[in-house]
């Protein structure tokens, strides 16, 4: 059966998962940038990268209302202002834990974005005031991925778009060196320049918990969402779905 959420180890319950993904998220805070481009050889870049490309469209309009939701230390958030016209509204960049949100904020206040401090589970903005939702390898933290789903149709407009950019599990040969590496060697590498295996430990785990491409399209559907899509990069390790709020109809 398919995880409802996030599960790290010790925690009981949802409550009790997101305040241990927190508390998880503040201690590597330091260190996260550092770690995540050793670990990925600097591939993320360009997944971010190509994440903000496909929202171009929405990207490019001045007014357009856009959040970038559990933004961790702010490069998806970058990638996006990349494509955000001189003047256009602010990016939102939001975070529940408070220590990858300062870091974040220090990379990109100065370039178009506000911080907030925010639970991707119950968002302080108006039903249908969004443009485009971006979480990037954030959402598979979630402790409850339906409700997330939820929340995030909530507060699109119709016609608005989401994206999700995050782990998968590559199959074939390719997947079981990945996995190999993921499971064996990844937290290692991590202990050593963190000097703590938990966080890294998690990783895998969270990887392997997370909801597969089919049914993951399945509680986007599930959630009221339309042209529900999956596109793998680099062979599968990571892909971005994308959805949109159906627009209303006219009676």
């Amino acid at each position: 059966m398919t995880n409802t959420g996030a599960k790290p180890i010790g925690a009981e319950d949802e409550a009790s998962a997101a305040q241990a993904v927190q508390a998880m998220f503040n201690s590597i805070a330091p260190r996260y940038d550092l770690l995540n481009h050793v670990l990925s050889a600097n591939i993320d870049r360009l997944w971010w990268n190509r994440t903000a490309r496909r929202f171009r469209g929405t990207l490019v309009r001045p007014d357009a209302a856009i959040l970038d939701i559990c933004c961790g230390t702010g490069d998806m958030t970058m990638a996006l202002l990349k494509h955000r016209p001189q003047n256009a509204r602010p990016v939102l960049a939001g975070d529940f834990a408070r220590a990858m949100l300062t870091r974040g904020s220090e990379k990109f206040s100065s370039h178009g974005a506000i911080a907030i401090e925010a639970d991707a589970l119950h968002l302080p903005l108006r039903n249908n005031s969004l443009d485009l939702i971006v979480s990037a390898f954030g959402f598979r933290n979630l402790a409850n991925y339906d409700a997330g789903l939820r929340e995030f149709h909530r507060v699109l407009k119709p016609g608005g778009q989401l994206g999700i950019l995050d782990f998968s599990e590559p199959g074939g040969i390719l997947g079981k060196l990945y996995a190999f590496y993921f499971r064996n060697i990844l937290p290692k590498i991590g202990q050593a320049i963190m000097g703590q295996s938990g966080p890294y430990q998690y990783l895998p785990e969270s990887v392997g918990n997370f909801p597969a491409p089919p049914r993951m399209l399945e509680m986007m559907r599930a959630a009221g969402y339309t042209e529900c899509a999956w596109k793998p990069y680099t062979f599968g390790i990571a892909g971005l779905y994308t959805a949109q709020h159906p627009t209303e109809q006219i009676s």
